[in-house]
């Protein structure tokens, strides 16, 4: 995966993991008793993560955009502001479906560079105008992920014109209506074209490969998703659609970076939307379903893992649970960073929390080797 340092070493590969049975001091340290010998069926959590979590997000997903590829094409027939919404509706649902798929970076995501050509933000205005200018798009190339993409179509849909009245004007424009509308639906297809290859690979073979890949090592299926999922909540989730706005790693406050810059309204509801699946995925619920199956968060009660007296799974879920309240009591984000910086920030913190959780208690009672380097100097 990009950005991230991969360690070389193996772990003893069986169903059965060794936990420590410990008590928590006063001090929050653990005390060890000594190894215990803990059964925990890895490949009944890879299971229920490929067929109830990942391959039906996949499968929403794409039924949903072909929403957005038959609204796009309605647009380009008859432009007005009635399609111009139901355009830009069918985009935003779309979008927060990307959110329940965008962590699960392996296999054929990974092998695909799907975040990197999907979700790139910000995205380049000035190259997107050359590109439309002149006609050539360069989508296979490394140096266009800015240009395409759910922030490319947040630009072309609400970012070229003040009102709807006059981003409908650009594309009705005699000179150079045509070419905007031919880039946007370049960029629509472009994006059901990459998550529809990924989602077929996942149900062409690739499930297979990756639930039967259930041991305890570096190279395991289990191993590589909790590294890659840590990844996304720290890099993506917290970092990108929070920290990096606020200005925490820079000290100066960049609310263009937000997600859906041009839409401002919809950078709390794609947050908001990112926390719920990632913590729906720590708890093995199915896609949008009440049930639940074998997740991160039954491994830590086969485990016994307590952090301060507490069992960790519960903690987790009350730190998550406190960042969404966090984040659910601000208005919008990019007006909360220019009037009210500090509040954001400590919704931020609250995300924060999550992290020492995950990759230095779950991971260490699992005996997963973090691979990747944290850069961001917090």
């Amino acid at each position: 995966m990009k950005g991230k340092i991969w360690i070389l070493g193996v772990v003893l590969t069986s169903f059965l993991v060794w936990a420590c049975s410990s008590d928590a001091t006063d001090d929050g340290s653990q005390e060890d008793d000594g190894p215990v010998n803990v059964s925990f069926d890895r490949g009944a959590m890879l299971s229920n993560w490929a067929d109830n979590i990942i391959i039906p997000a996949y499968a929403n997903f794409n039924t949903n955009f072909d929403a957005v590829v038959a609204a796009n094409a309605a647009f380009k027939a008859d432009v007005s502001i009635e399609n111009l919404t139901i355009l830009r509706n069918a985009w935003l649902t779309s979008y927060q479906d990307w959110q329940t798929i965008s962590m699960f970076e392996i296999g054929p995501a990974e092998d695909n560079d799907l975040r990197l050509n999907i979700n790139i933000y910000p995205t380049d205005v000035p190259a997107i105008k050359d590109a439309i200018s002149s006609g050539t798009y360069g989508f296979d190339l490394p140096s266009s992920r800015d240009t395409k993409g759910f922030p490319a179509m947040d630009y072309l849909l609400n970012g070229l014109a003040a009102t709807d009245a006059e981003i409908v004007a650009v594309y009705q424009d005699a000179t150079a209506g045509q070419a905007h509308l031919d880039f946007l639906e370049a960029v629509v297809l472009d994006i059901q074209s990459r998550v529809s290859t990924v989602a077929t690979e996942w149900t062409s073979g690739y499930r297979d490969t990756f639930v039967t890949n259930d041991g305890a090592s570096a190279t395991a299926s289990t191993d590589r998703l909790v590294n890659d999922v840590i990844f996304y909540y720290e890099k993506f989730l917290r970092a990108g659609k929070v920290g990096i706005p606020i200005g925490k790693f820079t000290g100066t406050a960049a609310p263009n970076t937000l997600e859906a810059f041009y839409s401002p309204e919809n950078s709390k509801v794609l947050l908001l939307a990112s926390l719920d699946a990632f913590q729906d995925f720590f708890n093995g619920n199915h896609f949008q379903s009440s049930a639940k199956g074998e997740s991160l968060a039954s491994y830590l009660v086969a485990l016994n893992s307590v952090k301060n007296g507490e069992e960790l799974e519960n903690l987790i879920n009350t730190q998550l649970d406190n960042a969404r309240d966090s984040f659910d009591s601000l208005g919008i984000f990019k007006e909360e960073i220019e009037s009210n910086t500090a509040s954001i920030a400590d919704a931020y913190d609250q995300l924060q929390l999550v992290v020492p959780m995950l990759k230095v208690d779950m991971v260490s009672a699992m005996s997963i080797a973090v691979d990747f380097v944290d850069a961001d100097g917090d």
